[in-house]
């Protein structure tokens, strides 16, 4: 289990960086979803399953409005990539300051300080952060289905204001 945590905080490293390093929209709105998904993932190691679904998914609609709304604006028949040298530049500078940050900060880190949720799995009765889960579907289903409809109509919103002269995202094929 620590293998897999260390696995995904690399992980979460290498999103972030990639956000970063913004090539184009298209690909720090990749960086988002992978450093999310990775970051949800490390939620779930320590114990946190409901808190990590519900912020993974409130956080994709986020950026599913963000991706939106910068795609539309920024259109670039040929975006940079990750490949092209002058990101690939930022990528390494990146890499090389958490290198040092770690170097610096990271003495003795692995001598108790974080423990896995399988390492005192005999000790838990009920989990804490699903305790509430039934009454939040029950009495807050509405809520919950009224915010997904409003996260719909702020995609909508955000397509049409960006639309500028007939021209945008939605268009007449």
């Amino acid at each position: 289990m620590t293998y897999l945590v260390s696995l995904l905080l690399m992980a979460l490293i290498i999103g972030l960086v990639a956000v970063a390093s913004n090539p184009a929209p298209y690909f720090a709105a990749l960086g988002l979803v992978v450093a999310a998904g990775v970051g949800c993932g490390v939620l779930i190691s320590h114990g946190g399953s409901f808190l990590s679904l519900v912020l993974f998914l409130i956080y994709l609609g986020g950026m599913l409005v963000v991706f939106a709304y910068s795609a539309a604006l920024a259109a670039e028949p040929f975006p940079e990539s990750w490949g092209d040298w002058s990101v690939l530049g930022y990528v390494l500078v990146y890499l090389m300051g958490v290198g040092l940050m770690m170097g610096f900060f990271c003495e003795g880190w692995y001598e108790g300080s974080w423990m896995v949720i399988d390492t005192f799995k005999e000790f838990s009765m009920l989990r804490g952060d699903i305790s509430g889960v039934a009454m939040m579907y029950s009495s807050g289903g509405a809520v919950l289905v009224i915010c997904a409809w409003v996260l719909l109509l702020t995609l909508f919103v955000v397509l049409e204001l960006t639309r500028g002269l007939s021209r945008g995202s939605l268009r007449a094929v």
